[in-house]
């Protein structure tokens, strides 16, 4: 009973450290992500089967999975900020002005005759 605590214990501590969010920038970088996966997927394989060899079949497995888990929050960072770009960009071109730009970036600025 105290082996299946254990693992169990184990269990729940590597998976919330692994699934705990993080605002990463994006610059591809997932290298967090795949050695909280490998640690912990060792820590379960090792547990698990009781070897060495179980212990680097998890590492292995669990630095896979964290690095797509970290590529895939990497994405999800440059989409957010892409839109947060997109919305300032616009916020700051459509604003009321007392002029408006073209096409070509030129200025027009309107006339006071109300």
């Amino acid at each position: 009973m105290t082996r299946l605590a254990l693992f169990a214990g184990t269990a729940v501590l590597a998976f919330g450290i692994s699934a705990m969010p993080a605002l990463a920038a994006c610059n591809g970088d997932a290298s967090t992500e795949t050695v909280l996966g490998a640690g912990s997927g060792a820590a379960v394989g090792g547990l698990a089967s009781h070897s060495i060899a179980g212990a680097a079949v998890g590492g292995v497995a669990g630095g896979v999975i964290g690095n797509a888990i970290g590529h895939s929050n990497n994405r999800e960072d440059c989409r957010r900020e892409a839109r947060a770009e997109e919305r300032a960009y616009y916020r700051d071109r459509y604003h009321e002005r007392d002029y408006w730009v073209d096409r070509y970036g030129d200025r027009h600025y309107y006339d006071d005759d109300d």
